[in-house]
């Protein structure tokens, strides 16, 4: 019988190893290298701000590092990086230089996606006029949005190292031009966690008809665990892929089949005590809750008409105005952070879709009313002053006119340009009225006051509540953080 009973434990033991994964392998060794890295793991976690989650609710609200003025974030970010010299940054100088050649001391050493030759300057398309008691500079293209600027911040000095746009996309939302790594919106609701567990912590809603160039690795966790990456929801069809039950299935039986499973789960977990079988069962409630929540946050027929009509939304159809009254819609049920992401800004000139005198004048009507109806409403439910509104594309454009294969193109446009470009936020403690540095007299590069996208990145933790230094999580021998390795300090002149 005693040997029975010891074969039984023996083969019992065989069994849970054989499950082991190598992770859990080197978590348990008691002895010898993996628990000298484990034990460096621990010791590089120490003290660095890593947020403490309950396994059995991973997306249970934490608190922050100190108090953040912003108690969530909506991020639009205008796909194909827009003109800023057509929008907010007016160069007059540049309008008398408009259709002379540029100087070399302008391209040397400068890498372009397909300017070549010397092309020639091109001066602003459209008129500008000041605006508000900040006196902030817009163009004619945004007359809703103009009349909002005194409740907006404007960064005209925003730097990258990146002049293609997958990796600079990259770059704006995770860092990194690398793929792999976790976007902004998965450091957030990992390091806060989310108001309202029925939705999730981090939504992306797409316009414009195509998702970005590196698609959902904008949205990803990377390192982090993937029950904080971004979960992209829809204007057309089902909000959520498989949110409805199939035919014949009802919620009563959805709910009995889940119980059997959690129970599974939960003996799975008794056996092996692996924290991630609880977050696949926190997971799997969530999932169940969302089935009645998300329809309900996603449905915009139930707004008053004149929300609608401030917003220009069309109901029924995938469209930026649609996008911004549910991202409202979303922060307002206790979505952490709230992604836009609007195709279509690349204005290169090359087709009557991408050129400043074409598809650009319809992209900036598509985008004006939506984003001053989106701070008005904040304000107007008093949402505004703990929401942090963020807009951005991920590079500028050329002071220059692209001349694709040295020749003047018929259509107007300009090349990438990374030396500078134009963000503004809103709300979430940041200091209205105000433009932070100054480019050079054509909009090239920074003069006053340069921001490297590190710099944007600690100023939006800081608001947030975080220390961005000790925002880490351990990978690869190292404490990764959003704003990487290099020296990033908090932009204090904008904050209220």
């Amino acid at each position: 019988m005693a040997m029975n009973l010891e074969s039984l434990l023996s083969e019992k033991r065989m069994r849970s190893i054989e499950r082991d994964t190598r992770r859990q392998f080197l978590t348990q060794c008691t002895t010898g290298l993996g628990a000298m890295f484990m034990g460096q793991q621990a010791f590089a976690a120490t003290g660095h701000g890593m947020p403490k989650h309950d396994p059995a609710n991973p997306l249970g609200a934490l608190e922050p590092h100190f108090p953040g003025k912003a108690k969530r974030v909506i991020y639009l970010h205008m796909i194909g990086a827009p003109s800023q010299l057509e929008l907010f940054d007016y160069k007059p100088d540049l309008e008398r230089l408009d259709g002379q050649p540029c100087p070399q001391s302008f391209l040397e050493g400068k890498n372009f996606a397909f300017i070549q030759g010397t092309p020639n300057m091109l001066g602003p398309q459209f008129p500008f006029q000041q605006h508000g008691e900040s006196g902030a500079w817009v163009s004619d293209r945004l007359p809703h949005f103009s009349k909002v600027v005194d409740e907006v911040s404007f960064i005209k000095t925003l730097q990258t190292d990146q002049f293609n746009h997958g990796p600079a996309q990259l770059r704006v939302h995770s860092g990194q031009a690398r793929i792999g790594y976790p976007s902004t919106g998965s450091w957030v609701t990992w390091g806060m966690g989310t108001e309202n567990t029925d939705l999730p912590g981090f939504v992306v809603l797409l316009s414009g008809g195509r998702q970005p160039r590196v698609g959902k690795a904008l949205w990803g966790s990377g390192f982090l665990p993937s029950v904080y990456q971004g979960v992209q929801c829809r204007s057309v069809g089902d909000p959520v892929l498989n949110v409805s039950n199939p035919d014949g299935i009802s919620r009563d039986v959805r709910r009995a089949a889940l119980d059997s499973l959690n129970k599974l789960n939960q003996q799975t977990h008794e056996e092996f005590g692996d924290p991630e079988t609880l977050t696949r069962i926190a997971q799997y409630e969530m999932a169940f809750r969302m089935q009645m929540a998300v329809p309900d946050a996603m449905d915009i027929e139930d707004e008053p008409d004149h929300v609608k009509e401030m917003y220009g939304t069309s109901p029924g159809k995938e469209s930026f105005a649609n996008n911004c009254l549910l991202a409202r819609r979303l922060v307002e049920r206790g979505v952490r952070y709230v992604q836009l992401f609007d195709w279509g800004w690349d204005s290169h000139g090359a087709a009557q879709s991408e050129a400043l005198n074409g598809g650009f004048q319809k992209k900036c009507e598509e985008v004006d009313r939506p984003m001053a109806a989106l701070i008005n409403d904040l304000k107007e439910r008093g949402l505004l002053e703990d929401t942090l509104v963020v807009w951005s594309g991920e590079f500028g454009r050329t002071p220059m006119r692209e001349n694709r294969g040295g020749r003047e193109m018929k259509l107007v446009g300009r090349d990438h340009n990374p030396g500078a470009f134009t963000a503004w936020m809103a709300g979430g403690g940041i200091k209205p009225g105000v433009t932070y540095g100054e480019t050079d007299e054509v909009g090239y590069g920074a003069a006053i006051d340069s921001v490297p996208l590190e710099d944007f990145h600690a100023t939006m933790l800081h608001l947030l509540g975080f220390k961005h230094k000790k925002l880490t999580y351990p990978f690869q021998g190292l404490n990764q953080r959003l704003t990487g390795v290099t020296e990033a300090r908090v932009i204090d002149e904008l904050l209220a």
